[in-house]
Formats: structure tokens, sequence, C-alpha cells
């Protein structure tokens, strides 16, 4: 079983190559997931190629497996929640402005909590609302009709 770490979504996907970190002193710390069933909520039942018993895979309880950075899907930076959090969210029709406090992982989509001086506002990242993040500055995000910034 593995589960996201630092409140990203699961990102395990069969044919993924990963290395297991801290690696055993001897085999490849490089596998393939031959196999992965996500439950949506605790994490993802994965089989590794050359992970072939129970006691080579209890050897793995507790490690990390890392995939590179190439292999990771692009829309990455709307779920990092580490890199998100503190940042200025803009809605590009009213202009307010508010900070995101906090990411919640959703079954269907993210949902960034924003504050800002008018309240609270849960946004959706979905694509009609949020279709990039930029390296610096302001995340510009379309909020949509009926979702508006409420006093807390």
């Amino acid at each position: 079983m593995t589960v996201p770490v630092h409140g990203l979504p699961s990102l395990v996907r069969e044919g993924l190559e990963v290395a297991v970190v801290p690696p055993a002193l001897r085999g490849s710390r490089w596998h393939v997931v031959a196999a992965c069933a996500a439950d949506g909520r605790h994490g993802s039942l994965v089989a590794l190629d050359g992970v072939h018993d129970l006691d080579a895979a209890e050897s793995l309880v507790g490690r990390f497996l890392l995939a590179r950075v190439s292999d990771l899907p692009d829309d990455l930076p709307l779920h990092d929640a580490g890199r998100l959090v503190g940042r200025m969210v803009r809605d590009v029709e009213t202009g307010d402005e508010g900070v995101i406090d906090e990411v919640m992982t959703g079954p269907a989509n993210d949902v960034w909590v924003v504050r800002g001086e008018r309240g609270e506002l849960l946004l959706p990242v979905i694509e009609q609302v949020v279709s990039s993040v930029p390296e610096t500055g302001a995340i510009e995000a379309s909020v949509p009709a009926g979702l508006v910034w409420e006093e807390v």
C-alpha cells in the first residue's frame, strides 16, 4: 500500500518507473509499477516488478517511492500544497485577492481555501477556474458566478 505525502495526490500509476529510497544493500533500486489499484482515500495497492514474494514486499515497508520529475503530470503545480500555501490569488474579473491558506484534496478535484480581506473563498481547482500556476506573482483565477467572497 502506498500513501501520498506532503498533501499531494497519489501519482503512482501502472508503468511508472520508481526508485525505492533508502535502497536495499543488494538488488535494484529501480522498479516499474506493474499494477496499481487506488481507493481514492487511503492510497494505492501497488505491485512492483522484481518484488515477487511477501518477504520482498515487507522489506519495502516504510520506504519512499520516488519518480523522475519528467514522469510527473504537467499539472502538478496545481496540487503541490508546499508551493501553493501563502501564494496570492487574484480573480481575473474583480481583482479581489486572497492568500491560499490550505489545499484540500478531494476525490474529484482539489479545493483551495483562499482567505482575504473580504473573508474566505473555497476555490475549486478545475481547468475552467485555474489553468496554470506561474513561478512567481499572483495566481490568476476565474471565480465562477455564485461563488462570492463571504465574511468570516
